[in-house]
């Protein structure tokens, strides 16, 4: 029992801290408000957190990788894992939505939702996308593409620097695992804040989901949670077997809470990193794929967007499972899911620009954005928690070895 208690009661306590505060949102939604502030600071200390613990362990990781071709394997191998996934959770969504249906909706009131109203050229946000234009923007959790490119270019010039970057690597190294405590420090907060967090979003977006949007999140909710135990128990089996599926559960409990209470995965992010090294993922794939998956790996938003492409279809009765609409629909999904996902409110673009290969009416974009708020709490447990199982299907395509799990503490 009490070892137990030992290795699971910072897991309980979340729980804990979650319940309550979806009853808090249940029975008192006028309270949230007060709320919210503990959760928004709460998020505030883990994002302030996140940033440098992604730049550190990026660019850790590549000095410390020192066979090039080790490192190719590593990409090469995030590379074909990442579209996979994405291509597989959007062609299981195509099958689940053929298999059950739901009737035309006709165009509905869907109110006011925030539109994308930056006018910038493809020149200009490609720029943006990649770059930024002073140092200090690189440490913003709204440019995580540039900073994670920075690391690795800072990664690689103290590899290219040899003997003379050896105090600098050792600074980067000591970096790591200093905001590695960091994190662990402000983790123990986490009942409080993210139970205070799940009480506003409860509060605020739970109502909505028994309205005009039922069945295709109904649809969106039951094909995510059979996709998330399902083909991520698959994954987890062929990256390392049996063993592979005991240790990716166990350990995957803490991140998925922590995704579906702050719909974040970046928030998510740095416990990852945690579950990765209890998994046994070795730094050098873990450090790479996690990060960058957060931003650039997303089966939750494949998943949810052929949903959001479906319901456009039924509110304008056209036809979704044509063939060439189908295909559109897996290139719009996989833009969405690793193009879009590196830019800020890239969900808005990816839903813009299905609007406009479609010439779908301009009516259908509220309902596609409505959707795409409403099914954001699993969208992000499973594109988060997805960067560790993905992690663990890297090690085995690029030949790296499972190491002996950490005992670092949620």
């Amino acid at each position: 029992m009490n070892t137990f208690l030992r290795n699971y009661s910072n897991i309980i306590l979340l729980l804990a801290g979650i319940l309550i505060g979806s009853l808090i949102g249940i029975f008192f939604p006028q309270t949230v408000d007060y709320l919210k502030p503990v959760g928004d600071i709460f998020l505030n200390l883990l994002f302030v957190c996140v940033v440098p613990l992604v730049f550190f362990a990026v660019a850790n990781s590549i000095s410390g990788v020192e066979q090039q071709h080790k490192f190719g394997r590593i990409i090469f191998s995030m590379i074909i894992t990442f579209l996979f996934f994405i291509i597989t959770a959007a062609i299981f969504t195509v099958i689940a939505v053929y298999l059950f249906p739901t009737e035309a909706v006709g165009m509905q009131n869907t109110g006011d939702l925030p539109q994308n109203t930056d006018e910038e050229n493809w020149g200009t946000r490609i720029v943006k996308f990649f770059t930024v234009s002073e140092f200090t923007n690189l440490f913003s959790r709204q440019n995580m593409l540039a900073l994670l490119i920075f690391a690795f270019l800072t990664g690689t010039a103290i590899k290219k620097a040899g003997a003379g970057g050896l105090a600098f690597r050792n600074f980067i190294s000591s970096g790591y695992e200093v905001m590695k405590e960091l994190l662990l420090t402000v983790m123990k907060a986490a009942p409080f804040g993210l139970g205070a967090y799940f009480a506003y979003q409860v509060a605020t977006i739970g109502p909505q989901l028994f309205g005009f949007y039922a069945k295709p999140l109904g649809l969106y909710y039951v094909a995510g949670v059979i996709y998330f135990f399902t083909f991520f128990s698959l994954y987890a089996f062929i990256a390392k077997g049996t063993d592979g599926i005991k240790k990716f559960w166990k350990n995957n409990i803490y991140p998925s809470l922590t995704a579906i209470s702050t719909c974040s995965s970046f928030a998510t992010m740095p416990v990852n990193l945690l579950a990765a090294r209890r998994i046994g993922i070795p730094d050098s794939v873990a450090n790479i794929v996690i990060p960058i998956g957060s931003t650039l790996h997303k089966n939750g938003s494949s998943m949810s967007s052929i949903i959001k492409i479906y319901v456009a279809f039924l509110i304008i009765g056209k036809d979704f499972f044509d063939p060439m609409n189908l295909a559109l629909a897996l290139g719009i999904t996989v833009f969405v899911s690793i193009v879009a996902g590196g830019i800020p409110n890239g969900g808005y673009i990816g839903e813009l620009l299905m609007i406009s290969v479609y010439q779908l009416p301009q009516e259908a974009i509220p309902a596609v954005m409505i959707i795409g708020t409403l099914v954001d709490p699993l969208a992000t447990v499973l594109n988060a928690t997805g960067d560790t199982v993905a992690a663990m299907v890297v090690t085995r395509l690029s030949g790296e070895n499972f190491v002996e799990p950490a005992a670092d503490k949620f």
